[in-house]
């Protein structure tokens, strides 16, 4: 099993992008620093079989799930960034970001960052989005990512978390 990080967007909605992909067989809420980015930013790592998903793989989903070409008010917490813990998934994510990057009109703005450390978020929101799909917050921010996964990556996602999140769209008005 081979582990990354990714940063973006609030950890929930990374988690549950992330949990919803087959392969991945962990994905848990994280604060992450790095020597480049010292401040504390929220993120996911995310352990998954090579066999089952490529790196490039989930980078692309990532990269498509979350405002990967943007500069904000909040990008310190919410930093753009696959999280590595070595120099060769740095300088594969590195290459994944460039052959990607004709995928976007803009530049993307993720960043390649060494793992310094992490903290792990506390238990009692870890799964948030699988704990009950019906809070107010999945409904209106995590869901929408997840149509995108569905309608953009579909061959990639778990079929039981589908179901979870076709469950959720069933009373849409779009």
């Amino acid at each position: 099993m081979a582990q990354i990080g990714f940063g973006g967007s609030c950890y929930w909605c990374m988690e549950a992008v992330f949990r919803s992909i087959r392969g991945v067989s962990l994905a848990r809420s994280v604060w992450f620093t790095a020597s480049l980015a010292p401040e504390p930013s929220e993120g996911v790592t995310v352990t998954f079989d090579e066999d089952v998903i490529d790196l490039q793989s989930l980078i692309h989903i990532h990269l498509s799930t979350h405002s990967c070409t943007e500069e904000h008010a909040l990008r310190k917490k919410y930093r753009s960034a696959v999280y590595v813990y070595d120099s060769t998934q740095a300088v594969e994510a590195g290459e994944c970001l460039q052959r990607l990057q004709v995928l976007f009109p803009q530049p993307i703005v993720t960043q390649v960052l060494e793992i310094d450390s992490f903290r792990t978020a506390d238990v009692s929101i870890q799964d948030y989005y699988y704990s009950d799909p019906g809070k107010p917050f999945c409904c209106q921010r995590i869901t929408p990512k997840l149509r995108i996964l569905l309608r953009e990556f579909a061959a990639y996602v778990d079929p039981a978390r589908q179901a979870v999140i076709e469950s959720q769209d069933s009373g849409r008005n779009d």
